[in-house]
């Protein structure tokens, strides 16, 4: 995974609009981790292969950054990103990873399923 490079993002967010795609959205606070560290609050989030068309997305912030995907019905938003898999080409995915360099947030698109 490469460091994220927000007009690159931008152009890939612009390329998938308007689409019938398939979404990834992961997010933890650790709760994978709890038994390391009572004092931390677990939560987490996780939804795949959810069905989403957006008429318009966009990238903001200065690192770590925040996506934002307008649907019909409302938005899904993904912040904390901070890296992207290069290598995918037809899927976009996004990775948010803390100091320690640890998952905190995950957004992936595509048009297939996961």
């Amino acid at each position: 995974m490469q460091p994220i490079k927000p007009q690159d993002i931008q152009l890939r967010i612009n390329n998938l609009a308007d689409q019938d795609l398939y979404v990834h959205l992961e997010l933890t606070s650790g709760a994978y981790a709890q038994h390391m560290d009572s004092t931390k609050h677990p939560a987490s989030a996780f939804i795949t292969n959810a069905a989403i068309r957006y008429t318009q997305g966009s990238i903001s912030g200065t690192g770590p950054y925040r996506v934002g995907l307008k649907t019909t019905q409302g938005w899904l938003y993904a912040e904390g990103l901070t890296h992207i898999d290069e290598q995918e080409q037809e899927r976009l995915i996004l990775a948010g990873h803390d100091s320690q360099g640890k998952l905190v947030v995950a957004l992936q698109l595509s048009r297939e399923m996961f």
